[in-house]
């Protein structure tokens, strides 16, 4: 399940050990999670909508971000990685990762492209180990 700005899978698990699993994998290869954003209970308490769980998890490995702040000052509008688990109608869940070379490919700076690289191989061995 690829897009031009990203990649991901279903998963065979539910959804919580989902977030546990991607979160634990995550850490394995350098990366914290920032920031966690529960969009379904957001859709719930500000427009009493029900949907299907749905969250948003900042990734950011520290070493690598902060030698893309130290190149490009701006790249912060960028960052973190965003990790997405969702589940459908149907209780299947699906983990996805933002393509870091599609994102940064915006920037114009020959010091990003191997971090990016080097980024998204990492986020390809999480989803690899899912």
């Amino acid at each position: 399940m690829d897009v031009g700005f990203g990649f991901g899978k279903k998963v065979a698990m539910d959804f919580d050990a989902a977030i546990e699993k991607v979160t634990a994998d995550l850490q394995a290869e350098g990366f914290g999670v920032l920031s966690d954003i529960d969009v379904a209970a957001k859709m719930k308490e500000k427009l009493g909508e029900d949907m299907p769980r749905y969250r948003i998890l900042g990734a950011c490995n520290p070493p690598l971000a902060l030698k893309a702040i130290n190149a490009v000052p701006d790249i912060g509008l960028l960052l973190p990685c965003n990790v997405l688990v969702r589940e459908d109608d149907e209780g299947a869940v699906s983990v996805s990762f933002m393509d870091p070379q599609s994102v940064l490919s915006l920037v114009d700076d020959p010091g990003v492209e191997p971090l990016a690289a080097e980024v998204k191989t990492r986020l390809k061995r999480v989803l690899a180990a899912l």
